[in-house]
């Protein structure tokens, strides 16, 4: 297709999630899916969104259709083209559905037609392979504009969007005016919390489905430590020689991989050793994410309470040149440099910025997996969330975390039992509060850190996310 292009997708086994699920659970699923595969009869199951590297739509999407293909379901991914305008806009979009300005330029009739302008083409390149009867999930705002055309063609269109905000503001509302006339008549759109579905979509035709991760991906498989060692080793994340210790990870494919580059690293002085205590948040390079305010909580924690002067901050994120549909984070992330930059040597010296290499999707998910695993505690402190899968997959490693009470992350944690939240996302001291108690306490560490796996296992895992996503569509096939 053209100028779209299809993504090549693996073919698991639900057998996975046996020895990880309860049988329940897993049965249940199971019936699902060969449900599914009754009601469509060999038609195909689509979805369509904007990138297939960087970010988590794209990382679900490469692990639950490889599963819904393993259930016997004609499952396929495509990827919308784009020119830099039309991502500019649908940035700007992303940022108005959780209530920011962003660049605060207009979502008027100019933007509305560069938006449709580039949709067009995409739309008549993904006729040509669209057969009536067909399903179709379509993947936040950059591609909600196709669906009227799709439903024309007779597939059975559903609208996942994976943002959102619980406050109705005036960003809000120009938002949804801009993408409302496109998925109004769409028979079902699903969002990640209640709370996110705006009152012009409220009429019984919008659902709620949490997103997962996948327990055995490279991102998320059990590592060794001499593994994770020459993994951070090799990739400069960590000081001392890489060595000849495995730096292996599983490729989807089942074969194994090794990790070989470095990622880019901005800092003064050396790397952290293995024996420092490690606060790191991972996520794009977006404002939301408030990099700035991790920074500057790491500090209010060092200057009462790292006793021993040995704890080190990493804020990690991809190579910007990877992500193609989010424009803004090249500008983040030098924003973030010259911030950075302004902090007292001391404090500085111990505060990393690393964009890591996204030339292999693989070595870049076992990159993320050794840093979290190394981690003494994950931070996840943004300002909106929709919901966080870093945060997720810091849960299931085990890790005490510490994250903002909106969006998303507030039904992930528990305070106190999972993790800690912090009342407000834009109190540094408080996150420097947090920090003390949890790298002060070994005992909580443990014991946050252990319930958090759990609850990721009865609630975020991909058969249970999956097997949602079927049993919606079936209700539309029926």
């Amino acid at each position: 297709m053209s100028p779209l292009s299809q993504v090549d997708l693996r073919t698991y086994s639900l057998d996975r999630f046996r020895e990880v699920v309860e049988p329940a659970a897993y049965e249940r699923a199971v019936a699902v899916l060969e449900r599914s595969r009754e009601l469509l009869g060999g038609r195909t199951v689509w979805h369509l969104n904007s990138t297939a590297e960087g970010g988590g739509v794209a990382e679900m999407l490469r692990s639950l259709l490889a599963y819904a293909r393993g259930a016997g379901i004609d499952a396929r991914w495509a990827v919308i083209e784009g020119e830099p305008e039309f991502f500019r806009i649908t940035k700007r979009l992303h940022h108005a559905l959780h209530g920011s300005t962003g660049d605060g330029s207009p979502l008027g009739a100019q933007a509305s037609r560069v938006y449709g302008e580039v949709l067009r083409p995409n739309i008549e390149a993904f006729l040509e392979d669209l057969r009536p009867g067909d399903a179709v999930f379509l993947h936040d705002p950059q591609t909600a504009g196709m669906a009227p055309a799709l439903m024309a063609h007779g597939a059975t269109v559903i609208w996942r969007c994976h943002i959102g905000t619980e406050d109705l503001t005036p960003e809000a509302e120009g938002g949804w005016g801009f993408l409302a006339p496109h998925v109004r008549e769409v028979p079902l759109r699903v969002f990640s919390r209640q709370a996110y579905i705006p009152p012009v979509l409220d009429d019984g035709r919008s659902a709620v489905v949490q997103p997962s991760i996948d327990a055995f991906s490279a991102k998320n498989e059990e590592q060794d430590e001499d593994v994770t060692r020459a993994i951070l080793a090799q990739s400069g994340l960590i000081s001392g020689p890489a060595g000849n210790g495995p730096r292996s990870f599983t490729r989807e494919d089942g074969t194994t991989g090794s990790v070989e580059r470095e990622a880019s690293v901005l800092r003064e002085g050396d790397a952290p050793d293995w024996g420092d205590p490690l606060i790191v948040q991972v996520s794009r390079w977006d404002p939301l994410k408030d990099h700035g305010g991790v920074m500057r909580g790491f500090a209010s924690f060092v200057e009462r309470c790292d006793a021993d002067g040995r704890s080190q901050l990493v804020l990690a994120g991809p190579d910007v040149s990877g992500v193609t549909d989010d424009p803004e984070g090249g500008i983040v992330l030098e924003e973030l440099k010259a911030e950075w930059a302004a902090f007292p040597e001391h404090l500085r010296s111990r505060m990393h910025l690393a964009t890591l290499p996204m030339d292999d999707v693989g070595e870049n998910a076992a990159m993320v997996n050794a840093l979290q695993r190394h981690a003494s505690v994950i931070v996840q402190k943004s300002l909106r969330e929709g919901f966080g899968l870093t945060l997720t997959e810091a849960m299931w490693k085990s890790r005490p975390v510490i994250a903002s009470r909106v969006g998303g992350l507030q039904d992930q944690v528990s305070h106190g039992e999972e993790g800690l939240l912090l009342d407000d996302p834009a109190d540094v001291e408080a996150l420097g509060d947090a920090l003390c108690r949890v790298m002060d306490d070994e005992e909580l560490a443990a014991e946050l850190g252990a319930n958090a796996r759990e609850r990721v296992r009865a609630d975020f895992l991909g058969i249970r996310h999956l097997a949602q996503y079927h049993d919606l569509l079936n209700g539309l096939l029926a």
